[in-house]
């Protein structure tokens, strides 16, 4: 979680959201922060920037053995996307009451009706990942 940390502060303008992949070995695969603002692109989120750079690698798409590290609870998008590329482990750090998909608002990686669901550690480093979140909006508003 520290990882994605040092990622999400070099977001720049963008929400500091940063996402790691590990490897089955726990080598970092890949890593990304949001790019949205720096893009134009509304589908920029950390996961999913981090979801290509990994399945471009010589693991491919499926990454079952994986795990992503991300400060926030994943989205609805992001959760559905982890879901299609298998990855084995989702640990979050902050939770997110307003479009969190991994037991807030909505529970799409655990929903019994998918074919896969990873396992879910949320609250990682929440106090870090929150005033990481906290700081950024302060500063913006």
């Amino acid at each position: 979680m520290r990882r994605a940390l040092e990622v999400a502060a070099g977001a720049g303008l963008d929400v500091p959201i940063g996402a790691v992949i590990l490897g089955p070995d726990g080598a970092e695969l890949a890593a990304a922060h949001n790019e949205r603002e720096v893009t134009g692109d509304p589908t920029a989120h950390a996961e999913l920037i981090a979801l290509r750079r990994a399945a471009a690698g010589s693991i491919g798409w499926r990454l079952e053995a994986c795990t992503l590290v991300v400060t926030v609870e994943p989205c609805t998008m992001c959760a559905g996307a982890l879901v299609l590329a298998r990855v084995g482990t989702v640990v979050f750090g902050a939770w997110e009451p307003k479009t969190g998909a991994a037991g807030s608002l909505w529970d799409v990686l655990r929903d019994r009706r998918l074919t896969h669901r990873p396992e879910v550690i949320g609250g990682v480093l929440a106090a870090e990942s929150s005033a990481l979140l906290r700081g950024f909006f302060e500063h913006y508003r």
